[in-house]
């Protein structure tokens, strides 16, 4: 009897339920909600199979310069291309961070600062409220600060911010900013998107980054990729 590949988070993208040799076609997630973007693949010259790799080497993006070491499925490209569409947008803002970092105040001494410290390894600029608020300002007055100076917006979907959400903390307030811009670019990190849909269905269904899929380092590098607004872009068909 074959059995599941991701058996104990599920599958989280299509590509992913159809290429499992026990769960085949049945996840019916859509991408209904991000409109195919451009993407080439990597040298090779190999199509794009059921696992969103292409058989030279991967899928990349339109934004990913082709020094890049990283690869990215089709799903990924598809739920990426909207911020960069948005990120394109403001990218001749003066003054403006690359990303907005939100996240339960449980995790900014763990994952959140891991995070943050990998994206501005990387050279990416982050508002990051464990730096950026300063002792004795407003706190909700420099998140409003924040999300108004940043380009895009990034997510750090946890247990912690699961429950924040749930109790409508700081978070959910900020959610709510970024969700209405259609900015923000989650990444789910020890938890599953069934989970967050039963919390809040409309973050839900704005697909992303999954740390199941790709290790922090490798999301940090995807994300800088997606918020630099110099980086040599390949035209690609559908563009």
């Amino acid at each position: 009897m074959a059995r599941c590949t991701a058996p104990i988070q599920g599958h989280r993208t299509a590509s992913g339920a159809a290429a499992c040799p026990a769960c085949g076609g049945r996840y019916g997630y859509s991408s209904r909600y991000y409109p195919t973007p451009a993407y080439v693949s990597r040298s090779g010259g190999g199509s794009v199979g059921s696992s969103g790799r292409s058989g030279g080497g991967g899928t990349r993006p339109r934004w990913s310069p082709g020094s890049s070491s990283v690869d990215y499925t089709a799903d990924q490209v598809r739920a990426l291309a909207p911020y960069r569409r948005a990120v394109e947008l403001r990218g001749q803002q003066p003054d403006l961070r690359d990303l907005f970092l939100c996240h339960a105040w449980d995790d900014r001494r763990g994952a959140a600062t891991e995070l943050h410290d990998l994206l501005e390894a990387k050279k990416v600029s982050v508002w990051f409220s464990e730096k950026d608020v300063l002792l004795g300002q407003p706190f909700m007055r420099e998140i409003d600060r924040g999300l108004a100076k940043s380009r895009a917006g990034l997510v750090l979907i946890t247990p912690a911010l699961l429950e924040r959400v749930n109790n409508r903390g700081v978070s959910d307030k900020e959610l709510s900013e970024l969700l209405a811009r259609d900015q923000l670019i989650p990444v789910v990190h020890g938890t599953t998107y069934v989970e967050v849909r039963k919390i809040s269905p409309l973050l839900g269904s704005r697909n992303g980054l999954d740390t199941a899929e790709d290790s922090m380092e490798v999301i940090a590098t995807k994300i800088a990729e997606l918020v630099a607004i110099n980086n040599e872009l390949t035209t690609g068909e559908g563009d």
